[in-house]
């Protein structure tokens, strides 16, 4: 019999063929031969009985048993492991009973007792014999175990959380979830059975969500998207769903972690957020937020359709008198009452929104022309006359409503705000009450407040302010008695002074007043301690008060704080305000403010007395000196006699009242005269001077002082002679 040599690697199995090939010899001869074969296979090598018994062992198997050739060979029940038997068994019988190779995996004792992992392949080569070659798998037995170990580590770790957590593979089969994914998506993973695709498991209307996220992670790169599942009748459930793609060493794609979190606690949580922060807590209207992203996407649809947007913008009068007498719990009463009302009257279609305090705003769809603005604005108007009562008490109110329309007066959302702000401003500053739809003229008072404001802005920042002083005159003898400071001003590199006239608008604004009034004051008693250190004589100085400068409690404290700075005596220093002022909202802090003047030594005066409407009934509650009658009846005494008749009135009610009287406006010697014989006994106007600057008024002072020092002159004169 021909011997064939086997040339092959090491840890090669035989192959099918040359096991197929191998057969029994016949003679003891033969069989030398043969065992001198196997022995040059480096793969442990046995011919088995047909009781699974060895027969024979080559080299490589003596040495890994530990086997002396002339020795008996170990049972194979002794040689594989006491827990590998049961299936080994089971292969050998299979294998018997079929006449065909087998295949098995089992741990092979060595010779120092320990076990290795082999795979053992076996065929029948003759009527009772087997031939069978072992594989050493120990390496890969051992990973394989390690890294199901770690699999089943894995999927214990991720069935502990509670976030719903996928793996799939590149083409969206999902190759393993989490318990919490199973439960949230109805997906029966007892059996650890997955492979559906990922995207089925989804909500339809999500899917082009999830397939635009699949793609990204595909990529390489992180995707997340917002998603739902509903599992029966169970309420949807909402989940932020991030993929990342896990990659393999060359950088590609090989899997996908896909975490759900459940985020439909926090997205209810979000939507009540979302409702409690566009509608106002008051009233239940639409805050003043929400109110405008609506106006902006209406004025976008109207923009498309080719309609119009009405807006109306609502001012209740006087509601701080409704808090200031009956409390704030009957201000807020008032206010839901009108919400109620304000939506009752309106369409569904239009929006009813509160702006803060006591602004209300309307905005009405599908307008064409303004009369439907005014239709609706005729319907909100009379909310308020039908009787409202708090703890047994009627409140009463009105309202002021300016209008708009896009995109007539307005291209956006923003402009149309302001136009219909616009329009009600107009209607209040000539009497509250009724409704005022916009008119582009009234943009050119708008505008004209907005460069005054400017203005004034860059007055007080460049320090810009000259004042400017006119004489008060005894009207008997000519003599000067004190000045009035007026404020001026003057832009930079420029000699042309400016009058107050330009920046009226200012005078309405605190900040801006105050800053003003600071450099105002600053320069006036500069100008004063400037006269005092030249030795000249110091007259009473009036100063001008704005009544938006009482608003709040420091203007006493700030005055007096300068007056001390700068050392100069209470007594000459005189405030002017306007009766207006102590009958507007804000008196009580005016009053306060000039009773503590007052207190300190500093005159106050009444300036433009007689235009007010209460002035006689209410003067004896003002704490004044002066009492000042305004230039517009100066001028008008001449020729109307009930204008005379109440120039007289006043000058005979100063010293019944114990204040001095003082009148502006002189312009001729006539008016001069009148005034002296109806009790008047000191003026200023032009008669006697225009407003001059502080070097000028030095000047003055000077003159005076010298003729007072050559009076003195002569009547020692006189004396001596």
């Amino acid at each position: 019999m021909r011997v064939r040599t086997l040339d092959r690697e090491a840890g090669a199995p035989l192959s099918s063929s040359e096991s197929r090939a191998w057969t029994a010899p016949d003679t003891d001869a033969e069989w030398v031969a043969h065992l001198a074969v196997l022995d040059q296979l480096p793969l442990p090598t046995v011919i088995l009985r047909d009781d699974a018994s060895i027969y024979r062992g080559n080299q490589a198997w003596n040495e890994y048993t530990g086997t002396d050739e002339s020795g008996e060979h170990p049972a194979c029940g002794e040689i594989v492991h006491p827990d590998d038997h049961e299936q080994y068994r089971a292969n050998w019988i299979a294998a018997r009973g079929g006449n065909v190779f087998f295949a098995s995996e089992v741990r092979l004792r060595r010779h120092d007792g320990s076990y290795r992992w082999h795979q053992v392949f076996a065929r029948r080569s003759g009527p009772d014999l087997w031939f069978a070659s072992c594989t050493d798998i120990n390496e890969r037995m051992l990973s394989d175990m390690f890294h199901g170990a770690m699999a089943e580590q894995r999927n214990d770790m991720l069935d502990v959380s509670v976030d719903c957590i996928k793996i799939i593979d590149p083409d969206g089969d999902v190759i393993h979830m989490n318990k919490s994914g199973c439960i949230a998506l109805g997906v029966d993973g007892t059996d650890g059975k997955f492979g559906m695709r990922w995207l089925d498991l989804l909500p339809a209307s999500i899917r082009s969500r999830g397939q635009r996220a699949l793609e990204q992670a595909r990529k390489g790169h992180n995707a997340r998207f917002a998603g739902m599942s509903v599992v029966g009748d169970a309420p949807a459930q909402y989940w932020d769903n991030i993929l990342t793609p896990v990659l393999d060493d060359d950088g590609k794609t090989e899997a996908i972690l896909c975490v759900s979190r459940d985020v439909t606690v926090a997205r209810e949580a979000q939507k009540r957020l979302r409702i409690a922060g566009e509608i106002d807590a008051l009233t239940g209207l639409l805050n003043r937020r929400s109110f405008k992203t609506r106006l902006q996407r209406r004025i976008t649809g109207a923009r498309k359709a080719g309609t119009g947007v009405g807006l109306m913008l609502i001012d209740l009068d006087h509601f701080k008198n409704v808090n200031d007498t009956l409390g704030h719990a009957a201000g807020d009463h008032l206010l839901r009452v009108l919400a109620r009302r304000l939506r009752a009257c309106m369409p569904r279609s239009a929006y009813v929104g509160r702006l803060g305090g006591d602004e209300f705003a309307i905005l009405i769809d599908g307008v064409i022309d303004e009369s439907q603005v005014m239709a609706a604005a005729k319907l909100v108007l009379p909310q308020l006359d039908a009787s409202i009562t708090y703890g047994g008490r009627e409140i009463n109110g009105g309202m002021s409503i300016g209008c708009a329309i896009f995109p007539r007066d307005g291209a956006n959302a923003t402009s149309l705000m302001s136009r219909a702000d616009t329009a009600l401003n107009d209607l209040k500053a000539g009497g509250r009450g009724g409704i005022r739809m916009f008119d582009k003229t009234m943009l050119d008072s708008a505008e004209l407040a907005a460069r005054q404001l400017n203005t004034a802005r860059q007055i007080v920042r460049d320090n810009a302010i000259v004042p400017h002083y006119q004489p008060k005159v005894d009207l008997d003898s000519g003599e000067i008695v004190g000045f009035e400071a007026l404020l001026r001003w003057r832009y930079p590199f420029s000699t042309e002074t400016q009058l107050p006239a330009t920046v009226a608008e200012a005078f309405k604004d605190y900040e801006l007043a105050a800053g003003m009034a600071a450099q105002m004051h600053a320069k006036v008693l500069e100008d004063m301690a400037t006269w005092r250190d030249r030795g000249l004589p110091l007259l009473p100085v009036s100063i001008n008060a704005a009544p938006v400068e009482f608003l709040r409690d420091s203007f006493a404290a700030r005055l007096l704080a300068r007056l001390e700075e700068h050392r100069i005596p209470a007594s000459l220093i005189e405030i002017e305000v306007t009766e207006h002022v102590l009958l507007e909202r804000g008196a009580e802090s005016v009053t306060r403010a000039l009773a503590q003047l007052k207190k300190r030594g500093i005159s106050v005066a009444l300036d433009d007395f007689g235009t007010g409407h209460s002035s006689f009934a209410h003067l004896r509650d003002y704490p004044v000196d002066q009492l000042k009658i305004a230039p517009g009846f100066v001028n008008r005494m001449v020729d109307e006699e009930p204008i005379l008749a109440i120039v007289k009135a006043i000058a005979e009610l100063g010293p019944a009242l114990s204040v001095g009287v003082v009148a502006e406006g002189i312009e001729t010697v006539e008016q001069r005269d009148i005034l002296r014989r109806a009790g008047c006994r000191v003026g200023q106007g032009y008669l006697f001077g225009a407003p001059v600057p502080a070097e000028e008024v030095a000047g003055k002072l000077d003159a005076m002082s010298a003729g007072r020092a050559k009076v003195t002159r002569i009547a020692l004169a006189a004396k001596v002679v």
